[in-house]
This record gives C-alpha cells, sequence and structure tokens, in this order.
C-alpha cells in the first residue's frame, strides 16, 4: 500500500519535472528542473521498492543504490552546467509572456 503511493507520487514529481522542463526556455533552468525531478524521483522510487521487497538484504543494497545517486546526480549535473558555461552557453533572460 505504501509502496504504491510512493510510486504514483515518483510519477507525479517525473510529470510536473517535464512540464517545467518544457516550461523554461533558459538552458540552465532546464537542467536545474530535470536534475531536481531525476534526484528526488529517484529516492520516491527506491524508498517504495524498498517497502516493496521489505527490510532485508536486498533493500539495503536498494538503499546504497539510493545514497550513491542522491551524491553523484548533483555533481553530474555540475559538470554538465559548468561545462556550458565554460563553452560560452550564455544565461540568457527569461521572457515574461
Amino acid at each position: 500500500m505504501i509502496g504504491n503511493v510512493l510510486l504514483v507520487l515518483s510519477w507525479i514529481y517525473i510529470v510536473f519535472g517535464i512540464i517545467g522542463i518544457f516550461r523554461f526556455s533558459n538552458m540552465y533552468s532546464r537542467l536545474l528542473t530535470s536534475s531536481k525531478i531525476d534526484t528526488v524521483a529517484a529516492i520516491t522510487t527506491f524508498i517504495a521498492l524498498i517497502f516493496y521487497s521489505g527490510f532485508n538484504a536486498f533493500s539495503i543494497r536498494l538503499a546504497l543504490i539510493m545514497l550513491f545517486v542522491i551524491f553523484t546526480t548533483p555533481i553530474s549535473n555540475h559538470v554538465i552546467a559548468r561545462s556550458a558555461y565554460l563553452n560560452g552557453i550564455i544565461i540568457e533572460k527569461e521572457v515574461k509572456k
């Protein structure tokens, strides 16, 4: 029951994140939105899988993978943003519609 609710919640995060990605016109804003979605949806999915599997050795592995995702996703998005900045992609102002 809790696992199902968490999986639905992760899908809601993903849907709102996709809407946010298409809403922003700036590459850096899109990158920030996608990194937040990716991390939060992955954490929610891993917690749902831990509830599905029960608390055993497999759930410890899932928790370790979740920690790996928590630490590596912001680092990889920082590297992407830094390389875009160093290659001259300019931060554009948001145009109000």
